[in-house]
């Protein structure tokens, strides 16, 4: 009986193994459908576009507009550029580059808008001018002031390269803090490969949810005939937003000054100090003129604190002794001969 059974079986099997390959259309009613290479690169497609509709229609084109030599009443666009509308009321970021020899300053909107800009103030330090339009539902691009630019970051750089109109170029960031391209060695850019030319300065570089992440502000050329692609810099949004902010408050930026140079404690030298004392810096230089000699300072003395902030690097010195007031008192906390030592310091403008 058993015998009569699984012979039935195998008949069974039989048959139909050759049914099916004499009509393949019964396969695909059968058998499980296999993915095609072509669906899983759908399924995987990547797109910035929710990001760029945030962004964009805040960044707008620049035109800087001067009087001509030989008639006073005719103006002429001289230069182009971008610009980042971040506040409701108007207030746009640009490059000081961007509008530096203007005497008119045009604004753009993707909307269709144009306006003549007011110039608020400028910067030349750090490359910054903020302008003011005037305007109902202005566009604001999406500010993050907790985003923290971390190397390996997808950013986008919009802008209007060589008055194509607006475009979006893409890439990643290569470096934070790179201090090494600016005049004085003071002020750090973020670096990024997404490609930036003549007319993205001042625009928006953004991350992949659409927030405001530097302004973009110049290529790196060589002093030779071959180009370069792939380096390319922006100003920190957080320090464009400082600036801006000491422009809207006062005109121009303020900044105070003690007047000495230093250098980051090396790891041999953290290490023989102590953990309590990593971050410091060794004090190379003071000016005699300056408010810290004034207060007693000594080269190979070591800054520890600013009031009762702990600093971290010569950067973090530069950036709260410039967001000091001038007239303030600050009390340094140093490291001399191996005690600490707490030293007042009047707080002087820097005028450089």
């Amino acid at each position: 009986m058993l015998k009569v059974l699984l012979r039935s079986v195998v008949i069974g099997l039989v048959t139909a193994a050759i049914i099916i390959a004499a009509m393949p259309s019964l396969r695909e009613n059968i058998l499980p459908k296999r993915s095609n290479a072509s669906t899983d690169i759908t399924s995987l497609q990547i797109s910035f576009n929710s990001a760029v509709s945030k962004a964009a229609p805040a960044v707008v084109n620049i035109y800087s507009r001067k009087y001509s030599e030989n008639n006073r009443n005719k103006l002429s666009t001289q230069g182009l550029g971008s610009g980042v509308i971040v506040s409701e009321k108007g207030y746009i970021i640009t490059n000081y580059h961007v509008v530096a020899q203007a005497d008119q300053i045009i604004v753009a909107l993707q909307d269709g808008r144009v306006a003549a800009a007011q110039l608020v103030g400028k910067d030349r330090r750090t490359d910054i001018a903020v302008l003011r339009v005037e305007g109902n539902n202005l566009p604001v691009i999406p500010l993050n002031p907790n985003y923290q630019a971390k190397v390996g970051d997808v950013v986008l750089a919009i802008g209007n390269p060589y008055n194509l109109g607006q475009t979006t170029t893409f890439g990643i960031i290569s470096a934070t803090g790179r201090s090494s391209i600016s005049a004085d060695g003071r002020q750090a850019f973020i670096q990024t490969d997404a490609a930036i030319n003549e007319g993205n300065s001042g625009g928006a570089l953004v991350n992949t949810q659409g927030e405001l992440v530097g302004i973009n502000t110049a290529s790196f050329q060589q002093a030779t005939d071959l180009e370069t692609y792939g380096i390319s810099f922006a100003i920190p949004y957080a320090l464009a937003n400082t600036i801006m902010e000491k422009i809207i408050a006062d005109g121009r930026v303020i900044r105070g000054y003690i007047g000495v140079d230093g250098q980051d404690i090396n790891s041999v030298t953290s290490r023989l100090l102590g953990s309590e004392h990593v971050g410091g810096i060794i004090i190379l230089a003071v000016d005699p003129n300056g408010p810290a000699a004034k207060a007693g300072f000594e080269p190979r003395d070591i800054i520890l604190k600013i009031d009762d902030h702990k600093i971290n690097g010569r950067q973090s010195v530069m950036d709260l002794v410039t967001n000091l007031r001038p007239g303030t008192v600050a009390n340094f906390t140093l490291l001399r001969k191996g005690e600490e030592i707490t030293v007042p310091v009047t707080i002087s403008e820097d005028t450089r």
